[in-house]
């Protein structure tokens, strides 16, 4: 994708390697076991609790039982032996974090002490790779807990460019699943896994996207697996020439029965590709609808395409804002196809993962978030923007709306009603797209180093 802001920018497709790039190593033997022998029954999901990108499936980013904002004070900071770049996960008692170095941790949520580390193979240089800009380059996308099997799913890119989908037991720390999962078309080595994991019914979705550069011949896709770790796998992929990455960081968006992605921009001018857009996809990755803007084409030529948030859920509708700043309103049981949005206003330059609360959308945007009201008449307002330049991906609890400034390192708590600034406190060097995690009295960051726990009061 040809970055128009200084983030990190990963599309989901697959492409084809540089002159230089060193053939693809051979995929890791397959493992599968559901749990390890002896173990006891899996962990359930508290309503504390946050299992996947932004909470739960919807993308809400939303916690209900965290404690009233009091008086944030750093709790804890772990450091770990890589960069954080998905958002960690809390179950019970455990934190769950995965790094650049492809080592999944699970920390103790009191003092952050690693309670079990599982490395899932050494991660890819970034000499290695025809382009980007993660270096070394390994779990990248947000891992999801599956409470069914009491798995952490993660992907791991390892040497030569391969991805793998593990199953990481959360009591033990035992990887007892193990498959080579790569992208569908295209070339390996030109595909990053920036979107969050979604279990779902029994399955990992996966999306792909290409490297920061936009190199090689890729093409946006999702594949997912069976969460036994044995069968044949599903998969689509954008219909393109090329490019039109899934790369967004809160993945896909499921309500209404679908999986709800955005598409980055596609190679075409001319053709229409289902690239710029939003996709409906059924659990069985069908296409069920789609969405692009009137003037896909023009977006595909200049990168302003609606591939860098994902979807909003709203009820029945889908609020979609890409790089061109403007939001589009959708119903979400009849997307609309081409130009066929409800409404349509300016907002701002989104990238990363929005919040829901009520008819409330937080929105990330590249200067400063923003609160999007959706009217009883189906439409759209900014009803404020907020008073500091926080430009990650916001969540809401605690009275408190939490967004971070990536650039200098700062976890706001911004006041819901207008977005001033409620208390604000230093996490540590962040990468792009950081969310924090919302979970009984603590908020956790993800770090460039490792992880930053928060006590809210």
């Amino acid at each position: 994708m040809r970055a128009v802001t200084a983030v990190v920018v990963l599309a989901t497709v697959a492409g084809c390697s540089a002159p230089g790039v060193p053939p693809l190593a051979p995929p890791p033997p397959p493992m599968s076991s559901a749990r390890p022998p002896g173990a006891g029954p899996p962990a359930a999901v508290g309503p504390a609790d946050w299992p996947t990108y932004h909470h739960d499936n919807a993308r809400s980013g939303v916690a209900d039982q965290l404690a009233p904002l009091g008086t944030l004070r750093k709790a804890w900071q772990a450091r770990l032996d890589g960069a954080v770049y998905g958002q960690p996960l809390v179950i019970g008692d455990r934190v769950i974090a995965a790094t650049e170095h492809n080592t999944v941790y699970a920390l103790a949520a009191a003092d952050g002490h690693v309670l079990w580390s599982a490395s899932l193979g050494k991660p890819i240089n970034g000499s290695d790779l025809p382009c980007g800009n993660i270096d070394p380059l390994g779990i990248t996308g947000t891992p999801a807990y599956d409470q069914a099997t009491g798995l952490i799913f993660v992907v791991a890119e390892t040497e030569g460019g391969r991805h793998t989908l593990a199953g990481v037991d959360l009591a033990s720390g035992a990887v007892t699943q193990r498959r080579a999962l790569p992208p569908p078309n295209g070339d390996e080595i030109a595909h990053q896994q920036r979107s969050a994991l979604t279990v779902l019914d029994g399955w990992v979705y996966v999306a792909y996207g290409g490297l920061f550069g936009d190199c090689g011949n890729y093409f946006g896709s999702v594949v997912a697996a069976p969460t036994t770790g044995t069968g044949p796998v599903r998969s689509y992929a954008v219909p393109t020439t090329r490019e039109a990455g899934i790369w967004a960081s809160g993945g896909a968006t499921v309500g209404n029965g679908r999986l709800f992605y955005a598409v980055g921009n596609g190679e075409s001018t001319q053709d229409y590709d289902h690239s710029d857009s939003v996709l409906a996809l059924s659990p069985q990755l069908t296409l069920a609808d789609s969405f692009s803007p009137a003037q896909w084409m023009a977006d595909n030529a200049a990168d302003l395409d609606l591939g860098s948030m994902s979807p909003a859920l709203v009820g029945d509708r889908v609020l979609t804002v890409g790089k061109r700043g403007v939001g589009y309103l959708l119903d979400a049981a009849r997307l609309g196809g081409i130009g066929g949005q409800l409404t349509r206003t300016p907002i701002c330059q989104a990238f990363g993962g929005p919040a829901v609360a009520g008819s409330t959308v937080y929105i990330p945007c590249t200067d400063r978030t923003r609160a999007v009201d959706l009217d009883l008449t189906g439409g759209l307002r900014v009803r404020w923007t907020a008073s500091v330049p926080a430009d990650g991906s916001p969540v809401v609890g605690g009275g408190a709306v939490w967004v971070t400034d990536t650039d200098h390192g700062i976890l706001y708590a911004l006041d819901p009603a207008i977005g001033a600034v409620r208390q604000q406190i230093d996490v540590g060097d962040l990468p792009h797209f950081a969310s924090p995690t919302l979970a009984g009295e603590r908020a956790y960051v993800g770090t460039s180093s490792g992880v930053t726990a928060i006590s809210v009061r």
